[in-house]
């Protein structure tokens, strides 16, 4: 039975409590959960694994994508630069930098444009030049082949490269080495001042390193970051000189650095403001504290849970938001303390009013939670699993923990403050809400017109849109790249197989079929590391192109019958030509000391059972320059596909990482999009089995629908692309505003009236506030994927509560006094 309009809720004259038998097995199984979520979360490992976020069944693209990211050619790489003072000055900062990193066991190659490595490489390529070279063929060794191989070597006598052929000539009149330095494909090398490579523009001295640890090895990368410091500090010795650095793994520590610093600032001034409120209407610490059980406990329930369901596993990722959805369970605490207070008779309150008033209603609202985020349980991605299970599994924790254990751990005798004459100013702004509703059309209006406008650009369609890294440090990647000649390795060649013989061989053929393309101007060049290291097939053929040493004699003399000089000044030729042809192959160690075997370590790699051997493409120099092409592009990519095709080597793939990234997003957000209209069905269809009633679902819809139309309204006219984080924060809006909008539809004591009891008003209120300050925070930060999610969770939340109170129906606004609260049945 109601109360009377204008009279406070009365208690049963004998308040129903839990048994004792009832309240003890409550506590006892609550324990024993968290004591099992516990030793769960103990073996737990928590990874940052890309490959969580792949589709369950990935394509082969997909896998590469992640692989490169991971562990990839370029994601070693850090690229230096030295600014300030002058040239000789930053030359010999480069030096002393470049000394103290070759002596560190964190990195594998510092580079800086010292010849180091000169000699090693001068000798692997003179003394294998028969086994290495293309031209080595049976063709050129021929009379003819070698007649005209001499005269092309005699032609460079007169050439700047005179004096080079000249001294080689005794030893290689077919020009093996030349031919070798010609088609080996080192890119741009930047030009040096002072034996240390500058920039084009001579404003800065520039380094590559190359880390010994993956790029995925986040702590290993800082610790390089931190070795890079260092040793700037000591050679530039406090003098005018600044420090650049980029690459992959700059861009991990950095982004992880700002996200830590981002998520423990807003997170304590969030903490802080929450706390605040919930002691400024509380006024006891013992309730705020308590306050907090229900959430922890949804917290280790959902990581249980994740871990339990992925093998063990937690990804990162879906901790982080994860922990910030379940912000959400503070709610519940706050309904049961401040809604109860009502319901005290003799200094004794008493929850079980509460729970037979309200808790049908917040019961509800928990369900239309879980159904948003149990729509993402069907992803086929399982960072959306992980985080859809996490969601349902911690709010359903928290609000069985609300309903069943909190009541036995809060005395009846601890009260908060009375918050009846807030509740009573807030009930007078209720009643006369409605007269709004012209703003609520208006605003709903404007922001469909918005969207309709950018309809077409309304969804970030490429995975940039969710980089951390700002603009400043892409640009500065871009500037460093140019001048060092560094690989960008967007696009990729990639070959798998058994055994390095056969990803060798495959590399060759594939390498024949991209020769024609670079002529052509189709793609700038590519590296391979058959080019350094051919395969066994191969250097057998080079072999048995030489001919034994009486019949190359006789060709020989033949050949340079026509030059000024005496064939027996080739016999140094004659003899190395045998001892290539009757020689053991080339292996993997001979390359040891060598620059070219730092390139044959990145290109040729052994993981999981399998080889692979990377091929990564080159623009063209006028793409790079901007001059064809789009921007950030240059390759032919129809002409490379047909080239990989016409190879015909089994398990090669050609893929444009950029393109397989933003594919692979488009696709993230297509599914989350259908999961996400499913969610919303589900609770739609929850409601009306619920409520029995299609007003009273209109009713309960409408300011939510309203609240998501004019967030994504707002952000459109901003010109924020709307991102699959949005799309997670919409999920989180609805979670949070169907409390909100079924306390003021009436579903609370099962009359309309209710929302307007002073306390439910201030709960509603307090419950608002702490979600704004929880998530509405998020976007002051500087990282696009904290601000997506709260610059959609924050405002959303706001206008669901002055939603659900302006679209409230009058009558039952008007029929609600400051008093009432619903029937204590």
């Amino acid at each position: 039975m109601s109360a009377a309009p204008g009279t406070p809720p009365s208690p049963p004259s004998a308040p129903r409590r839990f048994t004792l038998p009832g309240a003890r097995l409550a506590l006892a199984l609550w324990l024993v959960a968290l004591l099992a979520c516990a030793a769960v979360i103990g073996r737990t490992s928590f990874t940052a694994d890309l490959s969580a976020f792949l589709p369950r069944l990935p394509s082969a693209e997909q896998q590469l994508l992640v692989s490169q990211l991971r562990d990839g050619l370029v994601s070693r790489l850090v690229l230096v630069g030295i600014e300030g003072g002058d040239a000789d000055g930053r030359a010999a900062v480069s030096h002393a930098m470049a000394a103290q990193l070759r002596r560190d066991p964190r990195f594998t190659a510092i580079q800086n444009g010292e010849p180091l490595n000169q000699d090693a490489d001068r000798k692997y390529v003179y003394g294998h030049r028969y086994l290495l070279s293309p031209t080595v063929t049976p063709e050129r060794f021929s009379e003819h082949g070698l007649a005209r191989a001499v005269n092309d070597s005699f032609a460079l006598l007169a050439s700047s490269a005179g004096l080079f052929t000249k001294a080689l000539l005794p030893r290689d009149p077919t020009g093996e080495v030349a031919a070798m330095l010609t088609q080996l494909d080192a890119g741009q090398r930047p030009p040096l001042h002072a034996g240390a490579w500058a920039s084009r523009d001579g404003k800065r001295a520039v380094l590559l390193a190359q880390s010994a640890a993956a790029g995925s090895d986040t702590d290993a990368q800082a610790q390089a970051i931190d070795a890079i410091r260092d040793a700037f500090a000591k050679a530039a010795a406090n003098g005018p000189y600044q420090l650049a650095m980029t690459g992959p793994g700059v861009f991990s520590v950095k982004s992880r650095d700002t996200i830590r610093h981002d998520v423990e600032r807003l997170s304590t001034i969030g903490v802080a403001t929450i706390v605040t409120l919930l002691l400024a209407v509380y006024r006891s610490v013992p309730l705020l504290v308590l306050g907090l059980v229900p959430v922890l406990s949804g917290a280790l329930a959902g990581i249980a849970a994740v871990s339990l369901g992925f093998g063990g596993t937690v990804h990162g990722l879906t901790l982080g938001f994860g922990t910030t959805l379940i912000g959400e369970a503070v709610d519940y605490s706050i309904y049961l303390f401040v809604q109860s207070a009502q319901y005290t008779r003799n200094g004794v309150r008493d929850n079980r009013a509460w729970l037979g008033g309200f808790w049908p209603t917040v019961r509800l609202g928990v369900l239309t939670s879980v159904c948003g985020f149990a729509s993402l349980l069907l992803s086929g991605f399982p960072g959306l699993a992980q985080l859809g299970l996490y969601s349902t599994v911690g709010l359903a924790t928290a609000a069985l923990v609300t309903r069943f254990v909190l009541p036995q751990l809060v005395p009846a005798t601890l009260h908060l403050r009375d918050v009846t004459p807030l509740g009573r100013r807030l009930a007078w702004l209720a009643e006369r809400a409605h007269r709004l509703r012209w703003l609520v059309l208006l605003l709903v209006v404007a922001a469909s017109a918005v969207l309709a406008t950018h309809r077409g650009t309304l969804w970030g369609r490429e995975l940039a849109a969710l980089s951390p890294v700002p603009a400043s440090d892409q640009a500065l990647d871009a500037s460093l790249r140019a001048d060092l000649g560094a690989p960008d390795v967007r696009f990729l060649v990639v070959l798998s197989g058994p055994d390095q013989e056969s990803v060798l061989q495959g590399a060759e053929h594939v390498a024949h079929e991209l020769d024609p393309l670079v002529a052509q101007n189709f793609i700038g060049g590519y590296e391979s590391p058959a080019r350094y290291l051919p395969s066994d097939a191969t250097q057998r053929a080079r072999q048995a192109s030489l001919p034994p040493p009486a019949e190359l004699a006789q060709r020989l003399r033949a050949a340079v019958a026509s030059q000024p000089v005496r064939a027996d000044l080739f016999a140094p030729f004659l003899a190395e030509a045998e001892q290539a042809r009757t020689g053991p192959l080339l292996r993997r160690e001979d390359l040891r000391g060598t620059s070219m075997a730092l390139a044959v370590d990145a290109l040729l790699t052994h993981r999981d059972g399998r080889w692979s051997a990377t091929l990564p493409l080159r623009a063209p120099a006028s793409a790079l320059a901007g001059e064809a092409g789009e921007a950030g592009d240059g390759v032919d990519s129809a002409a490379v596909r047909a080239a990989v095709a016409r190879a015909d080597v089994p398990d090669t793939l050609f893929v444009d990482l950029k393109d397989e990234s933003d594919r692979l997003y488009a696709s993230y957000l297509r599914e989350a999009l259908l999961l996400s209209l499913a969610g919303l069905l589900a609770i739609v269809a929850l409601l009306a089995i619920a409520l029995r009633s299609l007003r009273r679902v209109a009713a309960t819809v409408l300011p939510l629908a309203a609240a998501a139309v004019v967030v994504l309204g707002g952000l459109a006219a901003l010109g924020q692309p709307l991102t699959l984080l949005h799309l997670v924060g919409l999920l989180l809006l609805m979670a949070v505003g169907s409390n909100y909008a079924l306390f003021f539809n009436g579903a609370a004591a099962g009359q309309p009236g209710a929302a307007n009891s002073p306390h439910t008003l201030v709960s509603l209120l307090l419950a608002n506030l702490t979600t704004v300050a929880a998530f509405g925070l998020l976007a002051l930060s500087s990282l696009p994927l904290l601000q997506a999610f709260g610059l959609t969770v924050g405002p959303g939340a706001i206008l669901a509560l002055w939603f659900s109170a302006i679209l409230a129906r009058p009558a039952a606004a008007g029929t609600a006094t400051t008093g009432q609260a619903g029937s204590t049945s």
